[in-house]
């Protein structure tokens, strides 16, 4: 059993990027198809799905410009032993401004500019570039 399902789905896509794997699958939860689709809106990966096979599994589809993957880094930021929370004004930037900085929020999983836009504040789950 895992005692951080998140981590390990960031580290199952940054394996499958480092041998250019061209999909990932994972076990399923609803916390990782939102993570999933938010990383699918902002161009990060090219397609998400669900799987049933003896066990549900989220299945990811990867992108590449070329060669080179769209996903550069991931970066788990609250864990469970440390939980980062961060004021709307003091969300962090991703690698200055060009990566995603994925947030937990009263109103469920959103971006740093979706957060600042609304408002909210949260747990910072992880960072994308």
């Amino acid at each position: 059993m895992f005692t951080d399902p998140i981590s390990d789905m960031l580290t199952r896509i940054r394996n499958a990027v480092a041998t250019r794997k061209s999909t990932v699958a994972m076990p399923y939860s609803k916390l990782k198809h939102n993570l999933a689709n938010i990383l699918l809106k902002e161009g990060f990966v090219s397609a998400v799905s669900e799987r049933q096979n003896a066990i549900k599994e989220l299945e990811i589809t990867l992108k590449y410009d070329g060669t080179e993957p769209v996903v550069t880094d991931l970066q788990r930021v609250s864990k469970p032993g440390q939980r980062i929370y961060a004021p709307m004004d003091k969300i962090p930037r991703a690698n200055g401004g060009l990566g995603i900085t994925i947030l937990s929020t009263s109103k469920g999983l959103m971006t740093d500019r979706d957060a600042r836009k609304q408002k909210f504040g949260g747990e910072v789950i992880c960072q994308v570039w």
